[in-house]
């Protein structure tokens, strides 16, 4: 079969929308229009139907007892920011500390950011070198303060997948919430809030093979009962969590892709790391210099990040970007040109952080592209180190760091 350019290797920003999910959207659009909150005709009541059953199969996904524990939102971005405004406003009087991780995505790390500007304190978990967040760590930095836990599930860099359920029990004993952002992990590996102790849990249908512009918070409704106060005023619409209408046909495809999820994902999990592996093993068998960032093994099955010494992240894009779709770091930090922030944290020099790149593919992917990406990322670093005097001399055996580079 002919290959199709560019090839698309970066579903960790977002995932091509299955044709099943456009199928299901698609009448909802012009035929099944109506307005879910009109309960008086028929338009509204079919449409307040079609978000029942999305819940429902949205909570069946992640393991939740009662679809209305599930409050829609614009996007995982949305929801990360309700979980930890919502919880921190509605428990200030009982304490002001919130303890998170040095590599949560942006939109938890800048609204901690913002939290602290409005007087609460929080304290950024350091991970160890494979990018795990340990468990002890955690439990050393709650105090009689502390009301809210917040630990990404899965990367958006590396993949490195957390011990949430250990986490989940440690916030569970301490009577503190728990929130995780599994934006990147809901779909893609078994996720179950009850079996977890998961209070809050962000996701979002773009990175599983549905729509941009609809997400979820889960929000628990018993043992206990977790309350938020609302960022958005309106019709008290999502038990007076979020108002405004909701965009029935989006939700409607977020629910028609958690179904696809549910019924291929022991399947579909196996046949990307198959195919994750074999870039993997084609690509360091032939580049040297090259480093796996994260855990070998406790991670995303669709993720691959790398960093390749002696060489620019940025010009290893660009010597790929008209055949292939890859990543420097994260969609939310691309239009940056600093080093990962993530790969710094793991330990690594800001040259390595400047050289990751993020392979990942997704369920549409085929042998071939991973064979062809592999080849053509190899044939790009080596022109590149070609050119690089960098390389040359640590080649030669110099040591670059004692180098001087001018007169003093």
């Amino acid at each position: 079969m002919a290959l199709k350019f560019p090839i698309f290797m970066d579903a960790q920003s977002t995932t091509p929308c299955d044709q099943r999910v456009v199928d299901a959207m698609l009448p909802y659009f012009t035929e099944k229009f109506g307005h879910p909150a009109s309960r008086n005709h028929p338009f509204g009541w079919e449409a307040e139907g079609a978000i029942d059953a999305a819940r429902q199969r949205i909570a069946r996904l992640i393991g939740a007892r009662d679809p209305k524990e599930l409050v829609f939102t614009s996007g995982g971005t949305e929801a990360i920011n309700l979980a930890l405004k919502g919880a921190a406003e509605m428990y200030r009087e009982k304490g002001n500390h919130i303890v998170t991780t040095a590599i949560e995505q942006r939109a938890g790390l800048d609204t901690c950011k913002r939290l602290e500007r409005q007087g609460f304190e929080v304290t950024y978990v350091p991970v160890g070198s494979n990018g795990l967040v340990d468990v002890e760590d955690v439990h050393k930095a709650i105090t009689d303060k502390t009301i809210l836990i917040s630990v990404m599930f899965a990367n958006n860099e590396i993949g490195t997948l957390q011990d949430i359920a250990a986490l989940g029990k440690l916030a569970r004993e301490k009577g503190v919430i728990f929130h995780t952002d599994a934006t990147q992990a809901v779909g893609k590996v078994p996720v179950n809030v009850e079996a977890m102790a998961i209070d809050l849990l962000s996701c979002t249908a773009h990175l599983m093979y549905g729509p941009k512009g609809v997400g979820a918070l889960y929000v628990r409704r018993k043992g206990p009962r977790v309350r938020l106060q609302p960022m958005i005023d309106g019709g008290g619409h999502e038990r007076g969590m979020r108002s405004g209408t909701l965009p029935v046909p989006l939700i409607v495809g977020f629910g028609r892709a958690a179904e696809i999820c549910e019924e291929v994902m022991p399947e579909e999990s196996v046949r990307l790391a198959k195919l994750r592996d074999r870039l993997q093993d084609l690509i360091l068998s032939s580049v040297d210099e090259a480093f796996l960032n994260g855990d070998p093994e406790r991670r995303l099955p669709q993720n691959l990040n790398i960093s390749f010494a002696y060489v620019e992240g940025e010009s290893v894009l660009m010597g790929l970007n008209k055949e292939t779709a890859l990543s420097s770091g994260s969609a939310c930090t691309s239009a940056t040109l600093e080093p990962s922030y993530v790969i710094a944290a793991l330990g690594a020099s800001t040259e390595l952080a400047h050289s990751s790149i993020r392979f990942s593919l997704h369920r549409f992917n085929t042998e071939e592209e991973v064979e062809f990406v592999a080849k053509r990322t190899i044939e790009v670093i080596k022109r590149l180190r070609d050119m690089s005097p960098l390389y040359e001399l640590a080649k030669e055996g110099v040591d670059l760091k004692s180098i001087r580079w001018k007169a003093e």
